[in-house]
């Protein structure tokens, strides 16, 4: 048996430290690392089967290439060649807007991101789809409006707050969005002199612990949003002194919600006034951090929810202040500030839908693909996703990606995805690779930790940087690199190579634009690896700017603190500080001109003007579909698709239609028995289960099911039932928590089909 090894976990974004033991290329003994510095020993059921990812027979292990509906194995020379081959000839022919990149390492491998969004830029397209613009570019845009930048994030500051305010989000179960989250919402729920307030339409595990949960109607977040600004404002709870101070445009929005009718919001939300009131009143007048998450991302009006957030935060001063949320820190941000109003700023051609934060929304995808527009998309680089289960409308997509002339996937499983691809290109594992994952979920401290490769790898997978690498040679943007620099990097002399690559970069500054394939080919070569040559490249721009950051962390700043870093980390596998944050200046943060939160939007103001009491009750009144469903909930039988072998489930029925027992009775149907679920996209079969986490008139699937292994189908996909154009107005996000849908009984003739 070997050794415990340090690493962490790459099934959610939480990322917890984790210690294993291996044996070749398996993964046989898994434990929390106490030792790491930021989750200290926390771990959830996901992390514990990490074993079950690492080594199962759906593993790839050589290059693949269709012939006809078979697979065939190919060299690595070969599948290079000819994919860049037919690449040039696509891009020749049909120019860069042919070509999209669906990427950004997954949960816990983002160094990928470098290389692919590199090749892609460099090849001249911005049509980078991902995971992110899934969920959160609705809020990427409200950050870029109100803080100046989309890239600006905040998170709650738990270790100064008196109360904690939850929406939407199942931190309990989900154990993510907030570090070592289990034990924090415990910590609020108990201590006498603290309060955790939970507003959610079910009665989820979070909400059960919560000393106050108001449960609102499903797909009235936004309405209940605006009539709790409007008790604060009626009520003069407001503060004056930080909105004077710190936020502009009040007194453009305060109309909106001083005459606002929140009694009669409220009776459409289905939740008491005074209840309401008494949490209104809570949350202005003690510090209160706030944690959100899909159940308002994905809800029916996605974009303006984050806006009424913002609003909220803003009035009572919780941006930015002690106990409130807080602008955290982070080794590098998880993407660029691309405002739509810059001319530069690509839009998708069918549709319209301008890049968030660098990103394009997968639920456009399939209609960019099927466009009769000479600029549609005709070739794809697909990595680490699995866009044919993870996202919305799978008939959509599969029907799109039929007509794709090229479509590449790298992983390291033969996904439902692959199975549709050209060529299907191995990549090495989480555990089997230098990677790192750059979520922050921390304040003041910022924590950064590389992952090192721990177990054997079977067959010829590589990296996907070096695979990037490859591509890159192959179809010629890479630049002559000297010969002297490509000896310091083999060498791993990094001090004499730092100063021979910023001489080479001062003399042409379009170079820096490929530095993730130029320390790949010259760094890389020393250190053995793309990746790890690449954070050593980010760990070297560092201290330019968070220079503060590092002083308050304990380190001294020169030439070359960011090598010393490097070193660092490779000498604490747990993981390091790499910053810390001043607490007492947070707004500092701010990117707007004039250092404000500005309040109000343009784009927004008719659409918060909709959102009235009997427009409210008429939207989620449908005869067709009298239900609705909840697409997608965590629960600790589920990791989105990167757990494919049902074994990690040990054989539980996970996937089952979640409802209440008065809905189930009603139908005459018995807990245990299949319906069937039917939406405007498609109908499922489902075996039926009673909690009383279902609200009446809810409906909840599990996502991350239907996978096919080893020619059997475990469980129901959930995005049959989801179609990719249900999705909010201004980031295309999927409404995935308001789909409404019917549940029927099944009838003797389906029972004996």
């Amino acid at each position: 048996m070997s050794e415990w090894k340090k690493t962490f976990c790459a099934l959610c974004y939480h990322n917890c430290g984790l210690e294993i033991q291996t044996e070749g290329h398996r993964i046989v003994k898994v434990r929390p690392d106490k030792d790491h510095p930021r989750t200290k020993g926390y771990i959830c059921r996901k992390g514990m089967k990490i074993a079950h990812y690492q080594d199962h027979r759906e593993r790839l292990t050589h290059p693949l290439k269709k012939e006809g509906t078979e697979f065939v194995k190919i060299s690595w020379d070969q599948a290079v060649s000819e994919i860049s081959k037919k690449l040039k000839q696509i891009l020749d022919e049909h120019g860069p807007r042919a070509l999209a990149y669906m990427g950004g390492g997954g949960q816990g491998c983002h160094v990928e991101t470098g290389f692919g969004r590199t090749l892609l830029t460099a090849l001249g397209s911005q049509y980078h789809y991902s995971a992110l613009a899934q969920e959160l570019t609705g809020l990427y845009w409200i950050n870029g409006r109100a803080y100046g930048r989309q890239n600006l994030h905040l998170v709650p500051d738990l270790d100064r707050a008196k109360n904690f305010l939850v929406m939407g989000w199942n931190g309990y179960v989900s154990n993510s969005g907030v570090n070592r989250a289990g034990k924090r919402i415990a910590e609020f729920a108990k201590d006498p002199d603290k309060q955790l307030i939970v507003i959610d339409p079910l009665l989820s595990e979070t909400a059960k612990k919560a000393n106050t949960h108001v449960q609102i109607r499903i797909g009235t977040a936004a309405l209940f949003l605006k009539a709790l600004i409007a008790v604060i404002l009626q009520e003069g709870w407001e503060n004056r002194e930080y909105i004077n101070d710190h936020c502009q445009g009040f007194d453009m929005i305060a109309p909106w919600f001083m005459d606002f009718d929140v009694r009669s919001a409220l009776k459409v939300c289905g939740v008491d006034y005074d209840e309401v009131k008494k949490v209104a009143l809570l949350y202005a007048a003690s510090p209160t951090a706030m944690r959100t998450d899909l159940g308002l991302l994905m809800d029916r009006q996605s974009t303006m929810n984050s806006y009424l957030e913002m609003v909220l935060m803003a009035v009572c001063g919780r941006i930015g202040t002690p106990g409130g949320n807080v602008f955290n820190g982070h080794l590098i941000p998880m993407g660029p500030h691309s405002d739509e109003r810059d001319p530069k700023t690509w839009r998708t051609e069918e549709t319209g839908i301008p890049a968030i934060m660098g990103y394009f929304p997968p639920n456009v995808l399939p209609e960019e693909i099927l466009s009769p527009k000479e600029n549609r998309l005709r070739a794809m680089i697909i990595s680490g996703s699995n866009p044919l289960r993870s996202y919305a409308d799978t008939s959509a997509y599969e029907k799109a990606f039929k007509e794709l002339d090229l479509l590449v996937t790298i992983e390291i499983v033969m996904s439902e995805t692959a199975r549709l691809s050209h060529y299907v290109l191995p990549a090495r594992s989480a555990f089997e690779k230098w990677d790192a994952t750059f979520f922050s979920l921390t304040f003041p401290e910022t924590y950064f930790q590389l992952r090192q490769p721990h177990c054997d790898i079977q067959g010829e997978p590589l990296e996907e940087g070096e695979i990037y690498t490859r591509l890159a040679e192959a179809l010629g943007p890479l630049p002559r690199i000297p010969q002297s620099m490509l000896q310091a990097g083999l060498k791993g002399d990094r001090t004499v190579f730092a100063s021979e690559l910023m001489e080479w970069i001062k003399q042409d500054k379009k170079r820096a634009g490929l530095l993730p394939f130029v320390l790949a080919k010259t760094l890389g070569k020393g250190l053995h690896s793309a990746h790890l040559a690449s954070v050593w490249g980010l760990l070297a721009m560092y201290p330019q700017h968070s220079g503060d950051d590092l002083v308050r962390a304990g380190y001294e700043v020169t030439p070359f603190l960011g090598d010393s870093l490097f070193q660092r980390l490779l000498d604490h596998p747990q993981g390091i500080l790499i910053g810390r944050l001043n607490p007492d200046n947070n707004l500092e943060k701010l990117r707007t001109r004039d250092k404000k939160i500005h309040l109000y939007i343009e784009e927004m103001a008719d659409w918060v003007r909709e959102i009235e009491p009997e427009a409210e009750k008429a939207a989620i009144n449908r005869a067709d579909f009298p239900l609705v469903l909840v697409a997608g909930r965590h629960f600790p039988y589920t990791a989105n698709s990167i757990m494919r072998d049902p074994a990690w489930n040990e054989h539980k029925t996970a996937c089952t239609a979640i409802m209440n027992e008065k809905d189930v009775n009603a139908l005459g149907i018995e807990e245990g028995e299949d319906a069937w679920v039917t939406t405007e996209a498609s109908r499922v079969r489902i075996p039926v289960e009673i909690s009383d986490i279902a609200a009446p008139g809810t409906v909840t699937i599990p996502h991350g099911f239907g996978l096919d292994y080893g020619g059997e189908t475990y469980g129901v996909n959930v995005n049959r039932l989801t179609k990719n154009t249900h999705r909010d107005r201004v980031a295309a996000t999927p409404l995935h928590r308001y789909v409404p849908c019917l549940v029927d009984a099944i009838k003797e003739q389906d029972a004996e089909a």
